[in-house]
C-alpha cells in the first residue's frame, strides 16, 4: 500500500511539473532552458520534478528579462529585445508607410494590366 500510494504521488508531481514548464513563460524559467527542463522532468521524473520546483520555477522574472521583452524562438533559444516605445511606435508608423506603398505598387500594377489586355 505505501508503494501505491509513493506512487500514485510522484505521478501527480510528475504531470504537475510537466504542465507547469510547458505553460510557464519563459521569463519566469531559471537556470535551463524551458526545453532542457523538459527534457530533465521527463526523463528523471521525482529528482527532475523536485529539481524543478526548487531551481527552476522562477515566482518572479529573472533580472535579464526585467526590462525587456523575451521571446523564444522556433529552436527554443531566448531572444531579446529592449523595449523602448517611441521606437516600437517609429517603427510601426515605418510598417503602415511601407504597406501603404506596397497598396499603391500593386493597383498600380493592377490598373496597367488591366488597360493592357483590353
Amino acid at each position: 500500500m505505501p508503494l501505491f500510494v509513493f506512487s500514485l504521488a510522484s505521478m501527480a508531481l510528475w504531470v504537475f511539473c510537466l504542465v507547469d514548464v510547458v505553460t510557464r513563460d519563459v521569463r519566469y524559467i531559471q537556470h535551463l532552458p524551458k526545453t532542457l527542463w523538459m527534457v530533465v522532468i521527463l526523463f528523471v521524473p521525482v529528482f527532475g520534478s523536485v529539481l524543478w520546483l526548487v531551481a527552476g520555477r522562477g515566482q518572479r522574472a529573472s533580472p535579464v528579462y526585467a526590462s525587456v521583452a523575451a521571446h523564444v524562438d522556433a529552436e527554443g533559444g531566448r531572444t531579446v529585445a529592449a523595449y523602448d516605445p517611441a521606437a516600437e511606435k517609429a517603427f510601426r508608423q515605418e510598417c503602415r508607410e511601407r504597406a501603404e506603398q506596397q497598396r499603391r505598387a500593386g493597383r498600380q500594377q493592377r490598373a496597367e494590366g488591366d488597360s493592357g489586355q483590353t
